[in-house]
């Protein structure tokens, strides 16, 4: 998947000025996160579906997942927006440079929510129901980081629960392989967002900010490694309990190399080098993706 794809910079070379600030907003400028809301619904999707997945219900849960995730960054970039000012990789953010005042954020939030009940109301009612309850984790998630050193584990919570969604829209109830899905999902998100919180290690301690970056420390290297290994491992066992073929495993042991070589090439302290960590794992979602489908084609031997 091209670098081109996850950097936004079509919307700072050929939006118009006049969108820029929006766009920025509901960081259109920086669509990695998008998928990264994205995957968990799309391998629950493929891990409910015997053969290839409704492209249909595919296609919702992207269309949510921009919505959502665009909706989730203002409330944050609202909460945080006096922190942001004092923090040099998002000092330039609309709301904390200016460039879109607090009512403005707000109408465009409304819009957002809007749009995002619309794309909700196309599933089924347990589909609904399930994507409501999500809502109380994306609304405190921005204020975990001044009162607990995990708040990427609230991120984690809010950010895999389309893993419980995608699996209620196909299945039209929860079980247990969900559920062992959602817990590697947050695992993972643990993982790469504690690579992304190394960016701001130097501003988040001179301000006050927590995250696992700097529970983590020297020890960050080992211990996203031990939630990327317990994310493999849960992935595979939602796997086996859905009956996924052998092909599944096969893709999964490529992603799992591949967590393993952006742990041993990250730079810690080179915040170019987190950040290209942080988007390498949309290629991790892709992997996971591509071997929930290839399993499910493949019968499974007695």
């Amino acid at each position: 998947m091209s670098r081109r794809l996850f950097s936004g910079e079509w919307v700072m070379t050929r939006a118009p000025a006049s969108w820029q600030p929006w766009l920025r907003l509901a960081r259109v400028d920086r669509p990695a996160g998008f998928w990264l809301l994205m995957w968990p619904c799309w391998w629950a999707v493929a891990m409910a579906s015997p053969g290839w997945p409704d492209w249909t219900l595919l296609g919702l849960f992207a269309a949510g997942a921009v919505v959502m995730r665009s909706a989730g960054c203002i409330v944050n970039d609202i909460v945080d927006r006096r922190i942001d000012a004092r923090v040099e990789r998002t000092r330039d953010r609309p709301l904390a440079s200016g460039a879109i005042a607090l009512p403005g954020a707000l109408a465009f939030l409304g819009l957002l929510l809007a749009a995002g009940l619309i794309v909700l109301l196309q599933f089924n009612q347990a589909a609904i129901i399930t994507g409501i309850a999500s809502l109380g984790l994306v609304v405190i998630y921005p204020f975990m980081k001044r009162v607990t050193y995990w708040p990427q584990l609230f991120l984690g919570l809010a950010f895999s629960w389309g893993a419980l969604v995608g699996w209620v829209a196909v299945r039209g109830d929860l079980s247990s392989e969900p559920l062992v899905l959602y817990l590697a999902a947050i695992a993972w998100t643990i993982g790469y967002d504690t690579i992304y919180a190394h960016q701001d290690k130097a501003d988040d301690t001179r301000i006050g900010v927590k995250s696992t970056a700097l529970a983590f420390g020297e020890n960050t290297k080992p211990l996203t490694g031990l939630f990327y290994a317990v994310f493999v491992a849960g992935a595979a066992l939602a796997g086996y309990l859905t009956g996924t073929g052998w092909p599944f495993l096969v893709v999964l042991a490529i992603a799992a190399a591949d967590l393993a070589r952006q742990l041993v090439t990250v730079d810690l302290d080179d915040p170019a080098s987190c950040h290209r960590a942080f988007v390498a794992n949309n290629r991790i979602g892709l992997l996971v993706f591509a071997g929930f489908v290839l399993g499910s084609l493949v019968p499974v031997t007695p």
